[in-house]
């Protein structure tokens, strides 16, 4: 995304490994503006979530951050941008079903809670919490009165892109219990048949891909 104008205006566009159309979540087809090869080095670089992580995405992203002034994840866009290893060191959050996940795979990222900025890397919760970190990226390049104008334009009342902190319900873990168990790996819902047992205590997972994930570092998960 380019700034234009102190309206808040903002040249989008979307860059993909090629420009061949993409199958998205729910049925959609997008097509790319740009394949990596071609595409404008942005100011703004947002990374939604997605699958898969190949070298030369990884590879782009790392070139264009060096020149813009936000790189940003939404949800667990954040896994690519970890990948990267542009998050070593650094404060960033993601889904809350996926905090564990995150730390366990990348410990060298601090994980918070909301939205969390460090520089020139950004990253937020998922789905509305990307309205949140995108507000301040508005703030960031016209001030809070024009971020306040966007919000209210956008008949969105959600007042956690003023301070992460209001975002704070989602640091507090669900607790599983017998009666109600969760997944171990992101706190949802869970299928019974899918089950481990780890020193006397039985788990259940909400799919088999957290099971495997669980069996894979069980310590790292129940800490």
């Amino acid at each position: 995304m380019y700034p234009q104008t102190m309206q808040g205006r903002f040249h989008t566009y979307t860059v993909a490994e090629t420009a061949a159309p993409i199958r998205v979540s729910g049925g959609m087809q997008i097509v790319p503006d740009y394949s990596l090869a071609d595409a404008p080095s942005p100011k703004v670089l947002a990374i939604p979530a997605q699958m898969g992580n190949s070298p030369a995405t990884l590879r782009w992203i790392r070139e264009v951050t060096k020149r813009a002034d936000v790189t940003m994840s939404v949800c667990t866009g954040a896994f690519l941008l970890a990948e990267t290893g542009l998050l070593n060191g650094r404060a960033a959050t993601t889904h809350h079903g996926a905090y564990r996940e995150l730390q366990v795979r990348y410990p060298q990222v601090r994980v918070e809670r909301g939205f969390v900025e460090d520089g020139n890397i950004a990253s937020s919760g998922g789905l509305s919490c990307g309205i949140d970190l995108s507000l301040r990226v508005v703030a960031r390049y016209f001030g809070n009165e024009t971020a306040e104008q966007t919000a209210y334009n956008l008949e969105y009342q959600g007042q956690g892109w003023r301070d992460a902190r209001l975002n704070a319900v989602y640091a507090q873990a669900a607790v599983s219990m017998p009666e109600h168990p969760l997944c171990p790996v992101c706190d949802m819902d869970v299928d019974k048949r899918l089950t481990s047992r780890y020193k006397g205590t039985r788990y259940y997972f909400c799919g088999e891909d957290h099971k495997e994930l669980f069996d894979s570092a069980r310590d790292k998960y129940i800490s």
